[in-house]
């Protein structure tokens, strides 16, 4: 993969740039927010310090997501509840606290490789006349999953990445139970505690955006059902 890292330790920014070079990845290293901005388009994955000494790593994802759907590891030693939560909310793909693990870092990449490579072969398997677009219909919320489209009562909703795959595999099972494991192993790769409460963030955002308290059911103990 193509990664940018913005990152202002110079000491914690060769070491990443090492470790990931040593597993086959290019990198590309910023020291300040306003660089993300510059490089992010030949990016296929961001590494974000929240701590970058011009701008607040917050803010540099708030303006990211405003131009790009690239995929965003938030790598900080910010770990208050305050900060995960707005993090995965401004869409963020995922949010690690320093210090990591760099196996479970790299397990995370490879995660998000996969999921990458997956989309762009749908894209092209559309753009060569494949299958029609996949559109699931419950009550008045339509979901075009090829299209990463969703509508309620014919309004489009904007979803982050992340709460639209949560979304799609909800919707490919409509009326279906889907446990918590199912849905965390098919959207971050892994039931990490820590990837846990991520779902527990995106499924708060769903409902808050959908505005149908009915449609998504929580199943103790279990999961959760989209629709009947």
């Amino acid at each position: 993969m193509q990664i940018l890292l913005a990152e202002d330790d110079d000491g914690v920014a060769a070491a990443l740039v090492e470790v990931l070079y040593d597993h086959g990845h290019d990198t590309r290293r910023v020291r300040n927010g306003r660089d993300v901005l510059t490089y992010h388009r030949s990016a296929d994955l961001l590494l974000l310090d929240l701590g970058l000494p011009d701008v607040d790593g917050l803010e540099v994802l708030r303006g990211l997501r405003a131009v790009s759907d690239v995929s965003v590891l938030i790598l900080t030693a910010r770990g208050d509840e305050r900060s995960v939560v707005r993090g995965l909310r401004l869409g963020a793909d995922d949010y690690l606290v320093k210090p990591v693990r760099l196996t479970e870092l790299l397990a995370r990449i490879e995660a998000v490789t996969r999921r990458t490579a997956a989309a762009r072969n749908t894209t092209r398997s559309t753009a060569r006349g494949g299958p029609e677009a996949r559109t699931v219909r419950v009550g008045d919320v339509e979901v075009d999953v090829d299209a990463r489209r969703v509508r309620v009562d014919g309004a489009e909703v904007e979803l982050t990445a992340k709460e639209f795959d949560v979304l799609a595999v909800l919707a490919g099972r409509a009326g279906t139970a889907v446990s918590r494991e199912q849905l965390l192993d098919e959207v971050w790769g892994d039931a990490h505690h820590a990837v846990s409460r991520s779902l527990d963030v995106h499924l708060t955002q769903l409902r808050a955006k959908l505005r149908r308290p009915g449609l998504l059911t929580t199943i103790r103990g279990f999961g959760y059902r989209l629709g009947d």
